[in-house]
């Protein structure tokens, strides 16, 4: 079952390599977002991770590019591209940058993402603003080791228990939740079923821009959208149902040009055990993308497979939502940083425009 599981993936991969709250009191800022990760949560996030089996590896450069030259003289014109670091799964490296003599500055905000500043003030000519950023990144597959649990999560864990601005734990969240886990008693089951759920009542939704916002009332209704749409379900029910969750952003790096390949997936927590990889969105994109029937064996494997397990196409660029990056942004927190961010004369850049924000981001894999 796990080569035709890991032979289906790697098909898989070729074809497609391709806000308010929902009652009075949702929709308040994480505290955390003021706060770094405390020592303890990140040596109990190591320590879980390594229990892990790994498989396939991929490695090679990851390149920005950016270009602000369209602006007239005397703009003050700022970026902050995000910036991956190490964890159990990926290992960057060679973190180089050439800021074409603007001030540029690796910064880490208060969640500890971490980004390439950049800031060019009013008196830089236009023509000069432009920038490059890489890094090299060796990113493992994550294979689904045997899952147990024993206890309670920490209180280390609260963060991954409360609310966002658009991922709200009470209300109709709370009643889905509820719904949903009925006659589940343990964590494990409690997450399947609400994995499983997602898979059945929810279908990607390709008319979304980007990879959506993951409004989580909304979505409730609607039950459509793209990655971060489908994830933040997840995790919003997972929340609302006692279950520590939580989101990665990054990008795949499947393609030369991934530019337009942004990813989020989720991950929940398994007291005793650790952080659990969860991908329903990529499930729901298999099924989209290759006409599949959600009951067919061939959309079960896919299911089984991003139930604790995630390919090595992908690389992580940070967690959180409701972000102030460092320094800090002049427009509002952002709902996640999976996407370059730029601010000119202080008001935002659409960064899914590309007349207004010109960059690229590329990946040179290194030599099999």
């Amino acid at each position: 079952m796990k080569k035709r599981i890991l032979s289906m993936l790697l098909a898989l991969t070729m074809t497609v390599s391709m806000a308010v709250g929902c009652s009075s009191n949702s929709g308040s800022d994480k505290s955390s977002t003021d706060d770094k990760k405390t020592e303890a949560t990140k040596e109990e996030t190591k320590s879980v991770f390594t229990k892990s089996p790994t498989g396939k590896t991929n490695s090679g450069v990851v390149t920005y590019n950016v270009d602000m030259t369209q602006y007239e003289d005397g703009k003050k014109v700022r970026v902050w591209l995000p910036v991956a670091q190490d964890t159990d799964y990926q290992t960057i490296k060679d973190v180089t940058y050439d800021v074409n003599g603007a001030e540029g500055k690796i910064t880490e905000d208060a969640l500890g993402n971490k980004m390439l500043y950049i800031e060019w003030d009013k008196d830089t000519a236009a023509a000069d603003r432009t920038a490059t950023c890489s890094f090299h990144v060796d990113r493992k597959e994550i294979l689904r080791p045997e899952l147990k649990e024993e206890g309670e999560p920490g209180s280390d864990l609260d963060e991954y228990l409360e609310s966002s601005s658009t991922i709200p734990v009470d209300g109709a969240v709370k009643d889905t939740a509820d719904e949903i886990t009925k006659g589940k008693d343990t964590y494990l089951d409690k997450a399947r079923a609400i994995y499983d759920w997602i898979i059945a009542n929810m279908n990607r939704d390709e008319s979304v821009k980007g990879c959506g916002q993951g409004d989580v009332c909304a979505l409730l209704d609607t039950k459509g959208g793209k990655c971060t749409d489908i994830n933040s379900v997840f995790v919003g029910l997972c929340r609302a149902s006692g279950i520590p969750a939580r989101e990665m952003f990054g990008v795949r790096i499947n393609d030369t040009d991934i530019t337009k390949n942004q990813h989020c997936w989720a991950e929940f927590y398994l007291p005793g055990f650790g952080w659990v990889a969860a991908d329903p969105a990529d499930v729901l994109k298999a099924v989209l993308k290759n006409s599949w029937d959600k009951e067919s064996a061939e959309a079960k494997e896919i299911q089984e497979y991003y139930w604790g397990s995630n390919d090595e196409k992908r690389v992580e660029l940070s967690e959180g939502r409701d972000i102030t990056l460092e320094p800090a942004q002049d427009g509002d927190k952002l709902n996640n940083f999976g996407y370059p961010y730029a601010e000119v004369d202080g008001t935002a850049v659409d960064f899914y425009t590309p007349d207004t924000f010109v960059y690229t981001i590329s990946f040179a894999q290194d030599a099999q």
